[in-house]
């Protein structure tokens, strides 16, 4: 893992070495093999994710050479975009990587639908997701081009001010 007090200049600007020592400690608890890199049953051992059905997608996200596990320069990354010192446009372009599972820059119809399946389970049968999809492609695609760009994302959700509500405090 190295040493934390390194990382600060190295990896971002939103943790002073105070927090970043405190995330080591946060990471090596969650590091139940000590493989110095968290598997998503390790993300699943806290019990506040446990009820979260889009962890597995924020895993994705912070697990950014793809390898099925995220390590502590991931974790920290990751983690760094819910600091209070974030801005917001790194807040809603976490929010939108969510929702675009093969990150070509747009969520698809596909997409949406998969992601709000993962939140709404069984809730609703699948043509009435299919027909909420479809209706919330219509109305927020303003290009006509059958999916949601990152623009046309933030058109919607800046006013649900949801970047005020993706903070972590370390």
């Amino acid at each position: 893992m190295g040493n934390e007090t390194s990382y600060q200049s190295a990896m971002c600007n939103h943790f002073d070495q105070d927090e970043i020592r405190r995330l080591g400690r946060s990471f090596r608890k969650m590091d139940l093999d000590k493989s110095g890199s968290l598997s998503i049953d390790e993300f699943m051992s806290l019990p506040e994710l446990q009820q979260n059905p889009l962890v597995s997608r924020v895993i994705d996200i912070f697990d950014t050479d793809g390898n099925g596990e995220v390590d502590f320069h991931e974790f920290i990354m990751g983690t760094s975009q819910f600091s209070v010192k974030g801005d917001e446009e790194q807040k809603l372009r976490f929010a939108f990587r969510v929702y675009d599972m093969d990150k070509d820059g747009y969520i698809s119809n596909g997409e949406l639908f998969h992601v709000l399946k993962m939140m709404v389970g069984n809730n609703l049968m699948d043509w009435q997701l299919q027909q909420l999809v479809d209706k919330t492609i219509l109305v927020l695609d303003k290009d006509g081009d059958g999916r949601i760009s990152f623009t046309e994302f933030c058109d919607v959700v800046k006013n649900m001010e949801i970047h005020k509500k993706l903070v972590v405090f370390v």
